[in-house]
C-alpha cells in the first residue's frame, strides 16, 4: 500500500507513537496524499510495518474515528471520511427550540465567539429521545457542549431533566459542558449560565409593585400541555408574589374567545399568540392599555419594545456573550443571567 511510505513514525520522538500516527495521517490528507473514500492500512499492516503494538495503532485509529476523519466498514477496512479541517475548537450547541428570544442567544454567542471556534446548532424540540440520539451520535466528536435543558413529558408537561438525560450529560466531560438558560441541580460539576425562574419573576413583579397595585386582579396566562412547555417555577414565583402581597389573582392556560375583560385587570402573557389575542380584545372593548387594562409580557423582543409593551425578561445578550467568554477564557462556574422589569406604556 503506497500510503505506508508516507506515514512517518520516529522512535526517538517525545511525541507518543499513537499521536504520531494521527498527525501523520492528517498531514497526508492536508497535502493531498489521501482523499475521501481512500483506503488506509489495516491495524495489523500498520503495526507490522512499523513494529508497533496493535494497541498503539488501535488507539490512533480510535481518535481518528472520534474526530470523524476516518470510518470503518465491517469486513473491508478503514477509509478516509473527510479531508476538510476547520481551525479552532468544535462546539455543539443544543437548543430546545428556535423562536424570537432563544435564537438571539445563539446569535449573540456566535458573534461574541468570533472565528475562533466551529459551532454546530442542533434543535431537539424538548424531545428526550431526540436529545439522547443527538448526544449519543456526538458524544466524543466535540470539544465543548452547550446545552439548553428544557424537556416535556408524554403529556406535554414541563420537566427540566429526565433521569436518562441526566445520565447522558454525566458522560460528557464536565469542564467542557455548559448548561445555559436553565440549571440542573444534580450537575454541580458543570458550568452554568442560567435563569432562576421562580425568584426572577417574583423579584421582577416586586420591582413593579407600585404600578401593579392599581389593578384589582392579576391574570397569568400560562400555557398548559404546550408542544414547548414553560418552566413550572414561573407559576411558583407568580403565586408566591401574589400571596405575599395579598393580590387577587387567577391562572389561565390561554386567552379564550369567550374571555371577558374588565377594567382594572392586569394580564401577564407568555406566548405571542396570547398577547395578540389580548390586545385585540382590549381594542374591541375600546379600553386603553396601561390605563384601563394592564399588560406585562414575558421575554422581551424588538416588536414588544416598538409596541410599548412592558416586559420582564432575561438579558439574552449577556447569556450568549457570557457563554462564549467561558469558552474563550477557559472559565468555569455558575453565572446567573440578569433578569429585568422593563417598564413601558402598558401598565
Amino acid at each position: 500500500m503506497e500510503i505506508l511510505q508516507d506515514i512517518t513514525i520516529k522512535s526517538n520522538s517525545s511525541t507518543p507513537k499513537y499521536k504520531q500516527i494521527v498527525n501523520s495521517i492528517i498531514q497526508n490528507i492536508i497535502v493531498g496524499n489521501l482523499r475521501v473514500d481512500q483506503k488506509i492500512p489495516s491495524i495489523n499492516l500498520l503495526s507490522e510495518e512499523y513494529y508497533l503494538s496493535r494497541d498503539t495503532v488501535e488507539k490512533a485509529y480510535k481518535i481518528l474515528k472520534e474526530k470523524q476523519i476516518i470510518t470503518s466498514i465491517r469486513g473491508k477496512g478503514y477509509y478516509i471520511n473527510r479531508t476538510k479541517f476547520d481551525s479552532g475548537a468544535n462546539v455543539l450547541f443544543l437548543i430546545n427550540k428556535l423562536n424570537h428570544y432563544k435564537l438571539p442567544v445563539y446569535n449573540y454567542f456566535i458573534k461574541s465567539l468570533g472565528q475562533s471556534c466551529n459551532v454546530d446548532l442542533k434543535v431537539y424540540h424538548c424531545e428526550e429521545s431526540l436529545f439522547l440520539n443527538i448526544l449519543e451520535q456526538n458524544i466524543k466528536t466535540y470539544d465543548y457542549y452547550i446545552i439548553m435543558p428544557h424537556f416535556k413529558t408524554e403529556n406535554n408537561n414541563y420537566i427540566s431533566c429526565t433521569q436518562a438525560v441526566l445520565e447522558a450529560i454525566k458522560k460528557l466531560p464536565p469542564h467542557k459542558t455548559i448548561l445555559i438558560d436553565n440549571k440542573i441541580k444534580q450537575l454541580e460539576e458543570v458550568s452554568e449560565v442560567y435563569q432562576d425562574f421562580e425568584n426572577d419573576i417574583y423579584n421582577a413583579l416586586k420591582s413593579g409593585l407600585n404600578k401593579i397595585n392599581k389593578y384589582k386582579k392579576i391574570f397569568l396566562i400560562y400555557p398548559k400541555n404546550s408542544n414547548y412547555p414553560y418552566p413550572k417555577k414561573i407559576l411558583h414565583g407568580f403565586r408566591k408574589f401574589c400571596v405575599a402581597y395579598k393580590l387577587d389573582f387567577e391562572i389561565l392556560d390561554k386567552i379564550n374567545p369567550d374571555l371577558t375583560i374588565n377594567k382594572g385587570e392586569l394580564f401577564i402573557t407568555i406566548e405571542e399568540a396570547d398577547l395578540v389575542h389580548l390586545i385585540e380584545k382590549i381594542r374591541d372593548k375600546k379600553f386603553a392599555i396601561g390605563t384601563d387594562v394592564g399588560i406585562i409580557s414575558y421575554n422581551d423582543t424588538p416588536l414588544k419594545a416598538l409596541l410599548g409593551i412592558t416586559v420582564f425578561s432575561a438579558d439574552f445578550k449577556i447569556m450568549g456573550e457570557k457563554t462564549s467568554q467561558m469558552i474563550l477564557n477557559n472559565e468555569k462556574g455558575k453565572f446567573k443571567v440578569p433578569f429585568n422589569f422593563i417598564d413601558r406604556n402598558s401598565i
